[in-house]
Order: structure tokens, then sequence, then C-alpha cells
């Protein structure tokens, strides 16, 4: 079982590589990871398990933070409307996005980012994945196509920036004057997306 001891902190060189391409089909070894993962997160966000293991509360984490320069990441959130997004994607691609700009109030947090940090992370406000999602309960790996948006969107933007290289304390701004907070946006055009 992964634990908060198998997540590497701010400063670690893999954070800030671009993960390499995962090879399909999966080796036995990836496979486990991303179940791994999804487990993590899960058993983060169950009071009971997260005191027992000390795992901090998450809503997603990527392979480089547990030091494998991977292009894997899993997310399990919830939306406002009750809606589990629970997801282990290999390979990922960024396809489209909207020019609308939000952000989390109060900032964004990160496993491997142990300081407080002051400032506002800008995301769009929809964005349209592809990638290969694995279902470790039925062993299958099936290409999918995600649009997302609001706070959803925000947590799997972070994590994809995870796979890049990039952490949000490395787009922190004090305000964003143009941007709505992520509780307050509502996705107004579908057509308003853009290629990256």
């Amino acid at each position: 079982m992964l634990t908060m001891k198998n997540v590497i902190r701010e400063g670690h060189p893999t954070l800030t590589k671009v993960a390499k391409d995962v090879q399909v089909p999966l080796t036995s070894a990836d496979k486990k990871l991303l179940r791994e993962m999804l487990q993590f997160v899960i058993a983060s966000q169950n009071d009971e398990l997260a005191e027992r293991y000390e795992l901090r509360p998450a809503v997603g984490i990527a392979a480089p933070q547990i030091n494998v320069s991977k292009r894997m990441f899993v997310v399990h959130v919830t939306d406002f409307d009750g809606t589990l997004y629970s997801y282990a994607l290999v390979n990922p691609i960024l396809k489209a996005r909207s020019s609308d700009v939000i952000y989390v109030p109060g900032g964004e947090g990160c496993l491997s980012v142990d300081r407080e940090t002051e400032g506002l992370t800008p995301r769009y406000g929809s964005v349209m994945f592809e990638a290969l999602s694995y279902d470790y309960k039925t062993d299958q790996l099936t290409p999918i196509e995600l649009k997302l948006s609001g706070y959803v969107g925000i947590v799997f933007q972070h994590e994809f920036d995870h796979i890049n290289g990039i952490l949000f304390t490395s787009k922190l701004f004090p305000s964003l004057p143009q941007a709505k907070p992520a509780f307050e946006w509502i996705v107004e055009q579908e057509e308003d997306y853009v290629t990256p």
C-alpha cells in the first residue's frame, strides 16, 4: 500500500521532468501502480484509514509524485452535483480547452507541497482529454474522451501538469481579476473550446 512516505516532495528533480509515455500493453508493474495510486486516493478520503495510515486527503495523484516518471495519473473526486469521477488514466492528451479562466478560491493544494502557499492558479473552465482508462477490477484498458469543467476540470488539469513536470506553485498569482471562482463558474457554451 502506498503511503505519504512514497510521495516525493517539492525540490525533487522528478517533479520538474516531462514524464515518458507509457508502453501499451501495460506491464504488470504499471497495472499494480495504477491500482495502488487509486486505492491511496480513495483511502485518503476515508477518515479512519487516513488517520490510521497518516494520509493527507487527496483527490488525485500522478505517477511522478511517487518518483515514477510515466504519463499516468488517477483521480477520485465528486462534483458538486454528486457525480463521482474515478479514473486511472494512461497517456492523457489535452485535446481542447475553453478560453474561460477559473480558479479554486483559497488556492490549490498538493501532496508534494508541504508548505503554505499564497496565490491563485489559473485553470481553463472546460477541458477535453483523450486517454486510455485502466479499470483494475476488470483489467481492461479502454480509450476514453472526457469533457470536464469547473472544479473537476481543475483536478484533472492539476494532475496533467504533474506529468508535464509542472507544480501549481510555479503558476501562482496574487489575484486573477478576469477569472471566476470554480464554484460560481457555469459552462456557457460547449463550442467555446479551442485547441491548445
